[in-house]
């Protein structure tokens, strides 16, 4: 079995290319001076990073799927991902990348909001694909760090260093949002599909051997990661997945409430509930009325 090297801090990985680490707890690196490469390795990150590729030389997997990246194309992973990369014979890797342990954005603003950068946990296919005007922006962000990180340590450090990589998260934020837009033509049936396998899940009754449906269901269907399914979801309708799977809910209760003698334990099992005071609560916070109060009224 291949051996997994464990990246707990940005020393690791640097050590894997013959790079230069400045500071404990961040780094940027550029693989067009690395002293060595590897040709097939697998890490698992104890680290955030995010990568700029300018050059497609070889294939990262996350999992059994290939990264859709190419030239100007940035890729990310969070603490406790394994990546697997293989590098073309002949091809010396070409990429900027940042790597930050968590500990330098504890007691940050940064470190509070780190869970909104959905991004990270985006799997193979999702990569974010860049301008040149976007990546003249990422670049010049990834200077603004490399600086700071040359300057001696000082009790600005931290907050500055910071700033500058939540700075640079924020464009990729607005850029994926960007995405989502402009490559909504070729993924507009992502939401058609999700609406139409929504229907079909209750007309084929897999409520009752699977329970309700979940977010991760429909986005295992769109070969795509919860996050980035629901990200795209909620930036082209406004809505949440979560918000189209109650409404559906809501609309079969209410036909069954008006349409049949059933109880209301019964039309909850029959919804995939599996305790129907758990229905009883999402239909009254949605409605206004509890199942039996809308029965009574109409």
């Amino acid at each position: 079995m291949e051996e997994i090297i464990n990246i707990d801090c940005v020393d690791d990985y640097n050590k894997i290319f013959g790079l230069e680490t400045l500071h404990p707890l961040v780094s940027i690196v550029d693989l067009s001076k690395a002293d060595k490469w590897p040709l097939h390795f697998k890490l698992n990150y104890g680290v955030y990073s995010l990568f700029l590729k300018d050059t497609k030389c070889g294939d990262i997997r996350y999992g059994r799927k290939i990264y859709d990246y190419r030239e100007g194309t940035i890729v990310s992973f969070a603490p406790g991902q394994v990546t697997e990369i293989e590098m073309a014979e002949g091809y010396k890797p070409d990429a900027l990348g940042l790597l930050f342990h968590p500990d330098i954005i504890r007691g940050t603003s940064l470190g509070q909001d780190i869970k909104n950068y959905s991004f990270f946990s985006y799997e193979s296919t999702e990569a974010l694909h860049l301008s040149e005007r976007e990546k003249t922006i990422l670049i010049d962000c990834f200077a603004k760090i490399k600086q700071e990180l040359e300057h001696p340590i000082d009790k600005h450090s931290k907050r500055l260093i910071s700033r500058n990589i939540e700075l640079l998260l924020d464009y990729c934020l607005r850029f994926y949002e960007r995405q989502f837009i402009t490559r909504s033509d070729a993924d507009n049936d992502v939401l058609t599909q999700f609406e139409s396998r929504l229907n079909k899940y209750f007309e084929d009754n897999l409520q009752e051997a699977h329970g309700l449906p979940t977010v991760r269901y429909f986005a295992d269907k769109a070969c795509l990661s919860p996050n980035y399914f629901g990200d795209y979801i909620k930036k082209t309708t406004g809505r949440t997945a979560q918000d189209y799977i109650q409404t559906k809910i809501i609309e079969l209760a209410k036909e069954r409430i008006l349409n049949s003698k059933s109880s209301v334990s019964q039309i909850a099992y029959s919804l995939g509930f599996q305790y129907p005071q758990h229905f009883s609560r999402l239909f009254k916070n949605n409605v206004g009325y509890t199942p039996n109060e809308f029965r009574l009224m109409n």
